[in-house]
């Protein structure tokens, strides 16, 4: 199923994790919808600006999943709000211009409700999530080492 232009749902759901354990990770109808607002509002102006697709390593998480993986017990990733991304190759320096892009568009506003935008041990990763309204609007910058 097509969430956008350049996303789909299986990419957004798709874990190593729940298939080696067998853990059923099928979304709600609600978090189904959060994962196409975190598309259409992030990820694919994100990737419009970029100019190259963008891997998304992990994004929708259930609960027993996230318990596999080491999640936060109140991750973004539970409510379809979250996706930890990667430019295409995985190389740090390429990960810290997706970063700094990101962070950018943020504060432009031409990404829409971020919440939190996360480098992950050097620019190994990028977490970053959408405003959902479970929390006060944050719009935080966070370097995790």
């Amino acid at each position: 199923m097509k969430l956008t232009k350049n996303f789909e749902l299986e990419e957004m759901v798709r874990s190593a994790t729940s298939r080696e354990r067998g853990i059923d990770n099928t979304p709600s109808k609600k978090v189904k919808e959060n994962l196409r607002m975190l598309c259409e509002e992030v990820l694919q102006p994100l990737r419009d600006k970029w100019g190259a697709p963008i891997v998304v390593s992990s994004g929708y998480r259930c609960p027993q999943l996230n318990r596999a993986v080491g999640g936060v017990r109140n991750s973004d990733h539970l409510y379809g709000c979250a996706a930890d991304i990667h430019a295409i190759g995985d190389k740090p320096e390429d990960n810290e211009r997706l970063f700094r892009l990101a962070v950018s568009m943020m504060k432009e506003g031409t990404l829409r409700n971020v919440k939190q935008i996360i480098d992950e041990y050097h620019y190994n990763w990028i977490h970053i999530s959408r405003q959902d309204g479970r929390t006060p609007k944050r719009c935080q910058v966070v370097h995790i080492k």
